[in-house]
């Protein structure tokens, strides 16, 4: 089976609520989510997910070849673009066809992707989080009243700007985990907002009224300097790396002991995820967190894994294709989707009137 072309969508999920950080909020709800599809001979179509603007120029490095060599078709993508570097769009058009790669693996071995990944279970323990930063305080308490009934012992609540306003919310998320456990499991994500005095200062006032499990992102992502500073003066442990685009961008954080909880953001692709997780590995590291964003049926509570949760939420597909690349004959690889807008071999714009809705 070789890969022959690929798909381009846009889907949109429906938090139906505000969702955001201390960076920004979508006050609408709706956000998009970018799909790529890579098709093969065999018939069978690879899903990745996350921005792949760069899909033209790195489709020649895996064109043709076997999607079971995940590994190896990684480095030809990373090989590819050595000159001008693999950070920022680049790396996310990499992850999005290293996803689209393992479920084409995982499809051909005619089994589920955490198995092909070395799995003995399809459940991860996980921690309930949702985004929450612009929900009022009534909001926010039936956020995560509805984790809890869902029997999650653990809550990472985003915050930042007011401290006093994020030690209330930890100590609200605490009262309700309680339900569950005389010890829930609290983590704060400032993403990236302090300077590294701030984050001392602040982290030493949460620890009069919570015990923290970790602060995460308290200082910009390659401060290596200032996260070994906080890591060595506060008792809760330091989280970050989600954002880092590149193993080699680890390094420092190792190097100076500054990170106890290693991340990697889901968005940079299982790859890149594997490899982060061994290099956590090989230096002692307390633990990985990923990100899967909006993980339905029942997850195990605990520390973990990030979910987001919104029932009634779900994906529609917009009315955006973009065409794989034309063969030497002229000839378009990309197929029509229905409920979606695409072009005919012509050119021609075409609009299907079918509508899909996912999750």
């Amino acid at each position: 089976m070789k890969i022959t072309g690929y798909r381009s969508l846009t889907a949109f999920h429906d938090w139906q609520r505000p969702v955001g950080d201390v960076n920004g909020i979508v006050e609408s709800g709706i956000t998009e989510v970018p799909v790529l599809l890579l098709e093969t001979d065999g018939g069978l179509t690879g899903i990745g997910l996350g921005l792949h603007r760069e899909i033209d120029r790195l489709f020649p490095a895996v064109e043709g070849a076997d999607p079971r060599g995940v590994a190896t078709l990684y480095d030809a993508m990373l090989s590819h673009v050595f000159k001008s570097g693999h950070a920022g769009a680049t790396f996310g058009t990499i992850a999005a066809v290293d996803m689209a790669l393992w479920d084409l693996k995982a499809k051909m071995a005619e089994e589920p992707l955490w198995r092909t990944l070395g799995a003995g279970d399809r459940f991860v323990s996980g921690y309930a989080s949702g985004l929450c930063y612009g929900l009022d305080d009534a909001a926010f308490a039936a956020h995560y009243g509805q984790w809890a009934e869902r029997g999650f012992t653990a809550a990472k609540i985003k915050g930042g700007r007011d401290l006093d306003r994020d030690i209330a919310r930890l100590e609200t998320a605490r009262e309700i985990l309680s339900r569950n456990t005389s010890r829930p499991a609290l983590m704060l994500d400032v993403n990236e907002a302090w300077n590294t005095k701030q984050a001392i200062r602040h982290l030493a006032e949460i620890a009069k009224h919570v015990d923290l499990t970790w602060i995460e992102e308290p200082v910009r992502r390659w401060d290596s300097a200032g996260h070994a500073r906080i890591a060595r003066a506060a008792k809760t442990a330091v989280a970050t790396g989600e954002n880092l685009t590149g193993l080699e961008q680890y390094a420092p954080l190792f190097d100076a002991g500054a990170v106890d909880i290693v991340q990697a953001g889901s968005v940079w692709g299982i790859t890149h995820f594997l490899r982060v997780a061994m290099a956590a590995h090989s230096r002692g590291a307390a633990g990985l967190a990923g990100r899967l964003q909006r993980q339905p049926g029942g997850a195990r509570g605990g520390g973990g894994a990030e979910h987001d949760r919104d029932r009634g939420a779900g994906l529609r597909l917009s009315r955006r294709v973009r065409r794989g690349p034309a063969d030497r004959r002229g000839r378009h690889r990309a197929g029509r989707p229905s409920g979606s807008w695409h072009r005919d071999r012509r050119g021609r714009g075409r609009q299907c009137s079918r509508r899909h809705r996912l999750g």
